[in-house]
């Protein structure tokens, strides 16, 4: 059971406070994006030239199947540097994946840490650069700025446009135990360097392309309407809204487009940097229990939330909703902007043919789903904190 409503508000307004007393208001200190075709060999060119001659490869099994992970890092190899690779990672990562690349790491006594793939890759390569100096267990390190202060050098390839991980200090990985996911952060987790390389991304199916374009923006519109006011978080989040909504269309149309597929790249990268200063919300706490519960892809349980969410926010989130108006076509200083700006997101979700409603979800699991959900949103700076009937209702609403 959620804990009372004033000690809620109490407590979140305080790490509020804290937060931006301990952080302040500028921006995080950028890493460097190599950007455009090709790309990947200029990020390769930059590890070999930071001295690293052992780098562990952090993927999945099927990147190497299709020979994409080794074609991308290719460049390394013909530069002297020994690949080491852990390919285990699957979807949701977990600790065990994570202890497992550790082993890998240390075994071949790799001093940088190379993610190929989308977001599971790159949060758990983020983990298994912690565990290179660790003396901790890494479930002690659930939470904000909780994590080891030192990490072996990470670099990141992203095969997908979408999860932002490329520029965040964050990674989110599942406890086999609970089926929890789990937020770690840690500046030390902040990749040093990132290829946002088109090539990798031709082809890539509809509806993986679909889910991580709209788990894209979701990370611009939270990072948009949040309550913390950072560094350059409202024009990021501007620019990643502004790109999903013109590329996304464009790339399911036209998958082999590189200059859509950059576009998105790019869109998604921003969302990133948005969410990086100020943190995802409300909408990951709800997606993140239909993730680990039912196994829903993260993309398509952010859709699934994103609309019926933001229209229970009411007041607290429709000012900053209608300023979105314009990335979208849609002039703000009519009075029902903010309506129009959410259904404007809801159909860009439905053309892009993702699902809207999940048939698992289960009035019996409501209770765990809402505990988690509200517990989870206490931590983000949303318009407002969730009440259990918010969570409820939005579970009706996409329930099957």
């Amino acid at each position: 059971m959620a804990k009372p409503m004033f000690l809620r508000q109490s407590l979140w307004h305080f790490r509020i406070s804290l937060a931006k007393l301990l952080v302040g208001s500028k921006a995080t200190s950028p890493h460097f994006a190599f950007i455009g075709a090709g790309s990947t060999g200029h990020l390769c060119s930059r590890i070999a030239e930071s001295g690293h001659r052992d780098v562990l490869v952090v993927t999945d099994g099927p990147l190497r199947e299709l020979g994409l992970a080794d074609s991308a890092v290719a460049p390394l190899s013909s530069k002297g540097v020994r690949l080491h690779w852990y390919d285990g990672v699957k979807p949701d990562p977990t600790f065990t994946h994570v202890r497992e690349g550790a082993e890998a790491l240390k075994s071949g006594n790799a001093t940088a840490v190379l993610a190929v793939g989308g977001g599971s890759s790159i949060d758990a390569a983020k983990m298994i650069a912690l565990m290179a100096e660790a003396d901790s267990e890494p479930e002690s390190w659930v939470g904000f700025q909780k994590a080891p202060e030192d990490a072996a050098p990470i670099y990141v390839i992203p095969t997908t446009a979408g999860t932002g991980s490329e520029a965040t200090m964050g990674a989110v990985i599942t406890d086999e135990n609970d089926h929890s996911k789990n937020v770690i952060s840690g500046s030390a987790m902040l990749p040093r360097a990132v290829a946002l390389d088109p090539d990798l991304m031709l082809g890539l199916p509809p509806m993986i392309t679909a889910a991580t374009g709209m788990d894209a923006l979701t990370h611009g519109v939270e990072a948009y309407i949040g309550r913390w006011e950072r560094g350059t978080r409202r024009e990021t989040a501007s620019m990643c809204i502004r790109g999903v909504f013109e590329w996304l269309p464009r790339v399911l149309a036209e998958p082999d487009n590189a200059e859509a597929r950059l576009g998105m790249a790019v869109a998604a990268y921003y969302g990133g940097v948005a969410i990086n200063q100020v943190n995802v919300g409300s909408i990951h706490a709800i997606a993140h229990q239909l993730g680990s519960l039912y196994h829903l892809p993260h993309g398509v349980a952010n859709n699934m939330v994103m609309p019926h969410l933001l229209r229970v926010y009411g007041p607290c989130a429709e000012a900053k909703l209608a300023e979105l108006g314009p990335l979208m076509d849609i002039n703000a200083a009519q009075s029902d902007a903010a309506a129009r700006v959410i259904d404007a997101i809801e159909l860009l979700g439905v053309k892009s043919n993702l699902p809207t409603t999940c048939d698992a979800i289960s009035q019996k699991d409501y209770p765990l789903l809402i505990s988690r959900a509200v517990e989870e949103s206490d931590g983000y700076v949303s318009p407002r904190l969730l009440t259990e009937g918010d969570v409820a209702s939005v579970l009706d609403r996409i329930s099957g």
